[in-house]
């Protein structure tokens, strides 16, 4: 498990990190109960490695006029690594696609879509989703609302699992 090069401490860290990544390195350092200096280092060597992938400001769609959430489940032609990876690549292109995660089972592709307005996504699926290159069907879920949209994982099972193991 790649977690076990991390300690409790680089743990918490990037707990509190990732519930509120806006908090300066003093007050991360008073909650992880370590001093500031060893702190900062730990927070750079945890970026620098890949656990800590950004820091993002978590908008809000639909006060900025992104009414339109749609799930998107793309089925594609052919399963070859390149084929897959040109279709990562599409959708990379893709402003409205905001997440793409390849899946297994029916689905190729599951796609998390925002846009202004019905027609704005309509003429993304039609003229460029559907439209794309080895994409054989698409299937599509209009979001009403959502219940939960919590980022990153979930320290406290992890922690849990951590301890089950010692």
């Amino acid at each position: 498990m790649p977690t076990t090069r991390l300690d409790p401490i680089d743990r918490k860290i990037l707990a509190e990190l990732q519930a509120d990544g806006r908090m300066t390195n003093v007050e991360l350092a008073k909650r992880v109960g370590i001093s500031a200096p060893p702190c900062l280092r730990r927070v750079r060597t945890l970026e620098e490695t890949g656990y800590i992938k950004g820091y993002h400001a978590d908008v809000d769609a639909r006060e900025l006029g992104f009414e339109v959430q749609v799930f998107a489940m793309v089925g594609l032609v052919s399963q070859a690594e390149a084929d897959l990876s040109a279709f990562e690549a599409l959708c990379q292109s893709w402003p409205l696609v905001r997440e793409c995660h390849m899946l297994n089972g029916e689905v190729d592709f599951i796609l998390k879509c925002a846009a202004p307005d019905l027609s704005t996504f309509q003429r993304f699926l039609t003229e460029q989703l559907t439209a794309a290159e080895n994409v054989a069907s698409v299937k599509t879920s209009l979001v009403i609302r959502g219940a939960k949209d919590e980022p990153g994982v979930p320290f406290d099972v992890l922690e849990e699992r951590l301890n089950k193991s010692a």
